[in-house]
């Protein structure tokens, strides 16, 4: 019988994916490993740890919802419940060991594994850890973080700098620059702007694509991948169906099923400042222009981008001037080659590519 480990949260792809990256390297330290993920009803990881080949139960949970502070009557109770569930769920699977990624789940599965006595570790993503994880952080065994100067938030001794696992099909990138133009459908010899909201889009940047398509299209030395979101694809294509066709050297699309080929095309990236994204970016070196979404928790995404521009590392454009700016920020930094090279010399300083083995190294070091 194998060691038995817990591993919850999630709600976006930048909690998913770490964790699947975190069991796979548990399974290839350990093949024997038995792995439970817990997630949060209808959330994003219900589907995706599933098709990553793990089981997954989920607990009723949900956040603070700002819009309306009647639904949050039920908070208390569904917390409750939640706890309630996950003591369950613990016992029944008998974890020795409980690791949070972050995300709704993670809060109630921690906070009873800690309550039962069980070892915790935390992986904290960005570079301000949220009001969960600092709580969290006080009963946790081991918290390893993304960013150096995390001991504001957390007690010293406890935190490890490993960085955050990152989807190693996805920064593997080497020598596929042709194949991944053709897959595309776009030309060498011009340079290709990657626009990425993430899994689920990025309306600021999708509506900076539909203000600028005119000028990209009238540009023969440019080309574009645009992965608006599953969210918002039906909407980008109506409204450009409505006012002009979608021109040759703009590539739109819901998802990257081949984020590598995305990143072997790219000359520049413009994309969301969310940890995993970051940390990919890190990885494959390219110049990156980070426009960080304001609707997160503790504008943690602004302190993720300036994280990396205090090293010289990458631009940020505010989000509130990111759709009629953004062009010519762009354009610019291609035309200036040097400090494209600076920006991808810089970044690429600050990648830490093993943080799956090492964090699955330190779960497996709590189980006695």
């Amino acid at each position: 019988m194998g060691r038995k480990i817990i591993i919850s949260g999630g709600g976006t792809g930048g909690h998913i994916f770490p964790a699947i990256a975190i069991a796979n390297a548990l399974r290839r330290i350990e093949p024997d490993v038995e792995i439970l993920f817990v997630g949060a009803l209808g959330r994003m990881e219900m589907e995706k740890v599933p098709a990553a080949g793990y089981e997954i139960v989920g607990l009723d949970i949900q956040g603070i919802n700002r819009q309306s502070l009647l639904k949050n009557i039920v908070l208390p109770f569904k917390m409750l419940k939640s706890l309630w569930r996950a003591r369950k769920i613990i016992k029944d699977f008998g974890a020795e060991v409980a690791v949070g990624v972050g995300g709704y789940a993670s809060g109630p599965l921690l906070m009873m594994a800690n309550m039962m006595g069980i070892p915790t570790l935390i992986q904290e993503q960005n570079s301000y850890a949220g009001k969960t994880n600092k709580t969290l952080g006080r009963r946790a065994r081991k918290i390893c973080v993304a960013y150096p100067k995390m001991e504001q938030f957390f007690p010293l001794d406890k935190i490890l700098l490993t960085g955050n696992p990152i989807r190693r099909s996805s920064v593997d990138i080497e020598g596929k620059r042709r194949e991944a133009l053709a897959a595309f459908g776009l030309e060498e010899g011009r340079k290709t702007i990657v626009v990425t909201g993430g899994s689920l889009g990025a309306k600021t940047l999708n509506g900076f694509m539909l203000e600028s398509i005119d000028k990209i299209a009238s540009r023969s030395d440019l080309q574009v991948i645009w992965q608006c979101g599953g969210y918002y694809y039906e909407q980008m294509k109506e409204i450009l169906a409505l006012e002009r066709t979608i021109p040759d050297n703009v590539k739109l699309m819901p998802f990257l099923q081949r984020m590598d080929y995305a990143y072997a095309a790219a000359d520049v990236i413009i994309a969301r400042a969310g940890a995993g994204t970051i940390s990919e970016l890190c990885v494959i070196g390219k110049p990156a222009i980070l426009v960080p979404s304001p609707n997160v928790a503790e504008d943690h995404q602004t302190k993720n981008a300036q994280a990396l521009v205090d090293n010289g590392a990458a631009v940020l454009v505010r989000d509130s001037i990111a759709r009629d700016s953004l062009f010519d920020v762009v354009t610019e930094l291609l035309a200036d080659e040097e400090r494209c090279a600076i920006l991808g010399a810089e970044i690429k300083k600050m990648a830490l590519p093993d943080a799956d083995e090492v964090i699955a190294k330190e779960v497996l070091g709590l189980i006695v």
